[in-house]
């Protein structure tokens, strides 16, 4: 696709996908609109990391994805949607879970149904690896069963029902990507690989949730060109399609991966506290990319330890952005 002057509206701009999108976006020339959530704080969330100069070439608009005649507002004139904004760290789902059917169910609606109205080209809808649950096998390719194990995953396969609903029954120009773990720079502290990196930096051991589950993760720019990649395709209308590498790695393992990366030895040791309820742990996740290879042409372009050495570089150049927490996914 030739981006140069293209329409783009980017919901949740302002978060970690989202700001590496809108970056990948601005970089090949289209007119980007940045939809982030209002605050009083007139704060761009990680959009401000990105260079004045590229910041100038933007468009950016606060608001709510809940509310319906704001985002018809903002989709109204736009050629392509890329729907990313949405809640998503998982422990906070258990403590307040209608706030993320709100956000992810109802603002998924409003969204779907400005850009049937105004007629958008295509909308890029935002699903999550933890829609599939516990693997019943691996890799998990898009026919794997959808299971709701945490009110944050419930919410997501919610948002994908009602994206699926739309193609079928209105044939809206919809196609749902499906990431599995993304990670790199930008990321709270909340996600797993900061956490590390974070007490690695700043604490004598390592404390984490379960050390056993298997994760696949991609690095933030293979997940901003896969956004980019089935939007461009004819051929991903109506599709769900997974974005990852196909490679598992356990949370222990990549413990020590990251330590070694950086030099250090310390303690790796399992937190009580931080371990999700039994019912809710997802304990492998890795992904069949097999159909975005096949459709859209796209395949991760970073190995994981070339991610990790950039994630790294930013959190030691950023430290102060990363407070303690007890919630990690």
């Amino acid at each position: 696709m030739n981006w140069n002057g293209k329409k783009i509206l980017i919901t949740g701009a302002g978060g970690f996908i989202g700001s590496h999108l809108t970056e990948a976006l601005v970089a090949a020339g289209a007119d980007v609109t940045a939809m982030i959530r209002y605050s009083s704080r007139s704060d761009w969330g990680n959009l401000e990391f990105l260079s004045d100069e590229m910041k100038a070439k933007l468009k950016v608009v606060s608001g709510n994805v809940e509310d319906e005649n704001f985002v018809a507002s903002v989709v109204e004139g736009q050629e392509i949607v890329f729907h990313l904004a949405a809640l998503i760290g998982i422990p906070y789902s258990y403590i307040a879970p209608r706030s993320y059917v709100s956000t992810n169910i109802v603002g998924t609606l409003n969204v779907l149904e400005a850009a049937r109205r105004y007629g958008c080209e295509k909308v890029v809808h935002t699903s999550t690896s933890e829609t599939y649950g516990t693997a019943i096998y691996t890799p998990i390719d898009e026919q794997h069963p959808l299971q709701g194990q945490s009110p944050y995953s419930a919410s997501k396969v919610g948002a994908d029902k009602m994206a699926e609903s739309y193609f079928c029954s209105f044939n809206a120009p919809v196609v749902t990507l499906r990431p599995f773990n993304t990670y790199g720079p930008r990321q709270s502290a909340r996600a797993i690989i900061p956490t590390i990196i974070s007490q690695a930096l700043t604490q004598d051991t390592i404390k984490l949730g379960s050390l056993s589950p298997v994760r696949d993760l991609t690095f933030v720019k293979d997940t901003a060109a896969a956004f980019m990649a089935v939007a461009a395709s004819d051929k991903t209308m109506g599709e769900v399609i997974n974005a990852g590498s196909g490679k598992g790695i356990t949370m222990g393992d990549l413990a020590e991966k990251i330590l070694s990366l950086m030099g250090l030895e310390k303690e790796i040791r399992s937190d009580e506290e931080r371990i999700r309820p039994g019912n809710s742990e997802v304990f492998e996740l890795i992904a069949g990319a097999e159909k975005a290879k096949e459709l859209a042409d796209w395949a991760p372009g970073h190995t994981l330890d070339q991610g990790l050495l950039e994630t790294i570089d930013f959190i030691q150049h950023n430290l102060e952005l990363f407070k303690p927490t007890q919630y990690t996914v």
